[in-house]
């Protein structure tokens, strides 16, 4: 029974990091603009491919001004 549990929680934790993995996007609340991880934000020193978790705290929208607070993830 134990192997089968570990087995099993291995599966889970093999998911959860391919789902981390997927590109997500993000929505500035005020003004819409959108922040996709694959694109970053190269103008505002983001590279692509940068994760959100990744960007600055000091990052801002680059169409309004407001920070990372101000976005929500969006569903795809």
């Amino acid at each position: 029974m134990e192997n089968t549990s570990a087995v099993s929680l291995e599966a889970n934790e093999v998911s959860g990091a391919s789902q981390e993995a997927s590109p997500t996007t993000w929505m500035c609340v005020l003004c819409g603009w959108v922040y996709d991880e694959e694109q970053g934000d190269p103008s505002g020193g983001v590279p692509a491919g940068t994760r959100w978790a990744d960007v600055p705290d000091t990052w801002v929208c680059p169409d309004c001004g407001v920070g990372k607070s101000e976005f929500i993830m969006m569903q795809v």
